[in-house]
């Protein structure tokens, strides 16, 4: 997979992710899970194009990991938004 095709990606998986918040009931619970998986999903993306304008091996290495971070943390959202039947 080329850097073009991990944007899309990264890209493509905010947009979902607003699509999916943007379906949540309207409740506190849901307000508030909605906005933790928005946040860190739309970082995936963010953090991901910033990782490839890196002007050092250590920077993309650094930004990386961000981007490894915030996809766990979403990956986390995404799973108790599904177990709380959300």
């Amino acid at each position: 997979m080329d850097e073009k095709e991990l944007k899309a990606r990264t890209k493509n998986f905010a947009l979902r992710v607003i699509k999916l918040v943007q379906a949540l009931p309207r409740n506190m619970t849901a307000d508030v899970l909605g906005k933790q998986l928005l946040r860190s999903a739309t970082s995936v993306a963010a953090n991901y194009r910033a990782a490839c304008r890196a002007r050092s091996q250590a920077e993309f290495v650094a930004k990386m990991s961000i981007v490894v971070e915030e996809s766990d943390e979403s990956l986390f959202w995404l799973e108790l938004i599904g177990d709380s039947g959300l």
